[in-house]
């Protein structure tokens, strides 16, 4: 339950971030908004400021800022989305993805001035248990300092990657220092992955060291660009054929994952937030229908033909896009519960 009370918390922080974007530009610009919403469907509860309507919806999977002039049949407004010029629409388009980048880096500078550079440390000490693992149902617990496996003296986190290693899955006995006292304990390795690595789910212990806000920086505007590289090369191998849609993950298979980045550490967590903050602003960027990638294709192409595309064919290709998104949330959803079904 907890995790999916950490998951849905980190999905409205990265709607609320990239529909923020949306939100500032447009009133910027001078378009008026009518409801700025967190979730989709029923209201769940909402207050009205300034003439704008701030919501809470039932499903907490998306979000949207409804400003005049973006749908077809709005009243003409003649500050409307409809009537801004083909940069302004550009504009409001990109600010939501780019506040997802832009908070991303605040997440990386955050951990990394607040919380620290993570380092491994090799010394034979268990920093973090995988619960359900053999190590966690044998009652090893964090903390413990390997002294020894079937025998041989342990002196480094390699040794015992070693000895975990050339077990081949048979029972290690291990004696342990803990609190002062050595006791021993009989725990059988076994694939963690789909490489076949062999282990007990344990994890060596980590230490941090804090970053300046500079070097924070730094290492945030890194990690931000080669992430992104990293997401785009993806999204290319997706396109070309050299994955399937079931490498992909929907809510189920990210709550997972955010039990599992929970378990190893709170600035693994934080950093696996921020990618997702990426993930999803580049996500936003394809033009495909319904997203803001599309908003922007459909501004390039007023602007070289000197007109707005008609609205309806407009509202009829946003349709398609948006039950185009909803088969894609369904397949990816299924996938992820026969994984989770496979374990």
């Amino acid at each position: 339950m907890n995790t999916i009370l950490i998951t849905l918390l980190i999905i409205a922080v990265l709607i609320l971030a990239h529909e923020w974007g949306h939100f500032v530009v447009a009133r910027r610009i001078g378009i008026p908004v009518y409801e700025f919403a967190i979730g989709f469907g029923p209201k769940v509860f909402s207050w009205k400021r300034n003439g704008v309507i701030y919501s809470l919806r039932l499903i907490p999977l998306g979000g949207f800022v409804r400003m005049a002039g973006e749908e077809p049949g709005d009243p003409e407004e003649p500050n409307g989305f409809s009537h801004r010029t083909p940069l302004e629409k550009i504009r409001v388009s990109f600010a939501g993805p780019f506040m997802n980048f832009v908070l991303a880096l605040l997440i990386f500078v955050f951990s990394y001035s607040v919380i620290g550079l993570p380092h491994s440390s090799n010394e034979p000490i268990i920093g973090t248990v995988i619960k359900g693992k053999p190590a966690d149902l044998a009652g090893i617990k964090a903390g413990d300092r390997i002294i020894s496996a079937n025998g041989i003296a342990v002196n480094s986190w390699a040794d015992f990657n070693q000895q975990t290693s050339r077990s081949s899955g048979q029972p290690l006995e291990l004696q342990l220092e803990r609190k002062q006292q050595r006791l021993s304990l009989e725990v059988s390795p076994v694939k963690l992955d789909s490489s076949g690595n062999m282990g007990i789910g344990v994890l060596n212990r980590v230490v941090y060291e804090k970053q300046g806000i500079l070097k924070s920086m730094e290492l945030g505007l890194k990690q931000t660009y080669e992430l992104t590289l990293l997401l785009f090369s993806a999204l290319g191998v997706l396109i070309s054929g050299g994955a399937s849609m079931g490498d992909l993950a929907g809510p189920v298979g990210i709550t997972r994952l955010v039990g599992e980045f929970a378990q190893v550490g709170m600035i693994f967590l934080l950093n696996f937030t921020a990618f997702l903050s990426i993930n999803l602003g580049i996500m936003n960027l394809l033009p495909i229908p319904a997203l803001d990638g599309s908003k922007i294709v459909f501004a390039v192409v007023e602007a070289i033909r000197k007109k707005p595309l008609d609205p309806e064919k407009e509202g009829f290709l946003n349709w398609i896009g948006f039950l185009f998104l909803i088969g894609l949330m369904i397949i990816v959803t299924f996938n992820d519960i026969v994984r989770w079904i496979r374990g």
